[in-house]
């Protein structure tokens, strides 16, 4: 994802760009194809609100600026309420179609597997660096962990759900259309099958680390049997948490816990189950996901996992341009630099590509403005966060300066947010102006 980005912005600027891109020739846990872009734990770019949602606000930038992945999101884009989610295959197809048909890019099947000498270089290798540039980079950082483990979420087939018990509805019908406003599938428990899979869940077999490995997690992608082990109610709290719908099936019936999917394509085929990434064994996964009411006879298009996601510690290695330290002629974007998320790294990629490319025009400009969602972010990973703690992070208004003059309280909070939203929008729009085309 932000690979891609990177490579349009700085071949949009003008500048000859090559992507070394391993698959298919060599593969991954998680990846399926040797589409760029290919979308692995969600199909979701989460909410598109760009006036109360940090998330939205970052979408709006990337949009501001051409960013390929929002202009290929907004294309594919599928019925989700107030978030922004895609078909997964067309849209990673269509970013590399875009890709291979720019004249200034080149595409190569290659793998690096060690530190590039010379040139001007980005490494955005996404969740999965391949085993030997992770170790060419820890031996070159001396970092003792560059790592922790992501898990994905299952998808299943739309004909095996049973719709006499199942019923398609947005949370607290959420969206401008019919269709936005039933873009969920939602699955009711009554308190006796919620304690019953909370049970089962709990019991499962599961993929076990090898000797040495940490079970380190970011704690927006937590295994549901890793949130369960945190307290029974957990689940009913978080994604299975019965508000804003009404079943019905039994509309005097107020469910105990709901499990949501949400389509996965643009047919309607497939759907994924929001929330539930796991690290339970395959045979034990779908045991325990029949349990679901209306998923008894699931059939699933992919079960879920977890794999190993690699990370640097960005506020120590990295400069306010994104650049190594060490080797300044190496940037780093995506999620590699500890950002989490699809947006993120697809924004970091976004910077990566244009920063990259004005020094090598002669033209370098300034890091966007902290007031700004990807400066916020930015400053965040290179230098704001605590570098002893850093972890993975996912844009929030948390990460914002404050805005003076604001009081507190719910209707502080959305006068607060708008104000970010505003003065982020002006800042960044001063920085675009500002910066080479």
């Amino acid at each position: 994802m932000a690979g891609a980005e990177a490579a349009w912005q700085a071949a949009h600027m003008g500048v000859q760009v090559i992507i070394h891109e391993m698959r298919p020739r060599v593969a991954t846990f998680a990846h399926r194809t040797g589409d760029l872009a290919e979308m692995v734990c969600s199909n979701s770019f989460r909410s598109d609100d760009d006036e109360q949602n940090a998330v939205g606000l970052l979408h709006w930038e990337m949009r501001a600026a051409n960013g390929l992945i929002m202009q290929t999101a907004d294309k594919h884009r599928l019925p989700a309420g107030g978030a922004l989610a895609v078909d997964r295959d067309p849209f990673a197809a269509s970013v590399t179609q875009a890709l291979k048909a720019h004249p200034n890019i080149t595409i190569s099947d290659d793998e690096i597997t060690e530190i590039p000498k010379g040139g001007h270089w980005i490494i955005a290798t996404g969740p999965l660096t391949s085993a030997a540039l992770g170790q060419a980079i820890a031996a070159e950082t001396g970092a003792d962990a560059l790592a922790f483990f992501d898990a994905i979420a299952p998808i299943l087939h739309h004909d095996s759900i049973d719709m006499s018990r199942a019923w398609m509805q947005s949370r607290y019908d959420k969206g401008a259309t019919e269709e936005e406003r039933t873009a969920y599938l939602n699955c009711p428990m009554d308190r006796e099958t919620y304690d019953a899979f909370i049970d089962a869940l709990l019991a499962a077999d599961k993929t076990e680390f090898h000797e040495g490995e940490t079970a380190g997690y970011f704690d927006g992608c937590l295994p549901i049997e890793v949130m369960a082990e945190r307290g029974r109610e957990t689940l009913r709290h978080g994604p299975m948490k019965p508000v804003g719908l009404t079943n019905p099936h039994q509309p005097d019936v107020k469910p105990w816990a709901v499990v949501q999917l949400r389509r996965d394509n643009a047919l309607g085929t497939l759907y994924n189950i929001v929330g539930f990434q796991t690290k339970m064994k395959y045979g034990a996964q779908a045991d325990v996901l029949r349990m679901i009411p209306g998923l008894e006879a699931a059939r699933f298009a992919r079960l879920g996992g977890i794999h190993r996601n690699t990370f640097l510690n960005s506020p120590t290695l990295l400069d306010d341009q994104m650049r190594w330290r060490a080797h300044p002629h190496i940037r780093f974007a995506g999620q590699i630099t500890g950002v989490e998320g699809y947006v993120e790294s697809a924004a970091m990629g976004l910077l990566a590509g244009r920063l990259a490319a004005s020094e090598m025009l002669g033209q370098p400009c300034d890091t966007p403005p902290q007031d700004s969602a990807m400066g916020a972010l930015i400053h965040h990973i290179t230098g704001g966060a605590e570098a002893r703690t850093f972890q993975p992070m996912n844009i929030n208004f948390g990460l914002f300066r404050p805005v003076e003059g604001l009081k507190g309280g719910r209707r502080g909070r959305t006068d607060r947010y708008k104000a970010y939203t505003d003065r982020a929008k002006e800042a960044w729009r001063g920085w675009l102006d500002a910066s080479p085309a």
